[in-house]
């Protein structure tokens, strides 16, 4: 995702999600799993999916009847790029805060703790 890809809406991160966890899929695919979520019309789907595809924000194989879709980034490279946004909008660049309030939001289990600290560590490691 470039500086000069938009950000994806809430909807259109719900239909990457989808992508990167099922992998390149055609409309009603993508449609049947938000389907089982929330009540959403097929042609919602497909044309939210259209204009991901004017974005760039997806890729649209369109040699076989139906169309398979998949995404143009990685998960990660959005991310970051949404998290990068976040913590200079929010919280003026300060990873510390960030972090400290993405801790306190919600419990964080023994196994979290363990990779925080190896990454952490690998960070001081490599500084």
């Amino acid at each position: 995702m470039s500086r000069s890809t938009p950000n994806p809406t809430e909807a259109e991160l719900e239909m990457l999600r989808i992508l990167w966890d099922r992998g390149p899929s055609t409309v009603r695919e993508i449609h049947d799993v938000i389907s089982s979520e929330k009540e959403t019309g097929y042609t919602t789907t497909l044309k939210i999916l259209q204009k991901m595809a004017d974005k760039a924000l997806v890729t649209r194989d369109e040699s076989q009847r139906s169309h398979i879709y998949e995404p143009a980034v990685k998960a990660e490279k959005t991310q970051r790029q949404l998290v990068d946004q976040l913590l200079e909008k929010a919280f003026g660049g300060a990873i510390e805060q960030l972090v400290m309030q993405a801790l306190s939001s919600r419990k964080v289990n023994h196994e979290e703790i363990a990779r925080l600290r190896k990454l952490l560590n690998d960070l001081e490691e490599n500084a």
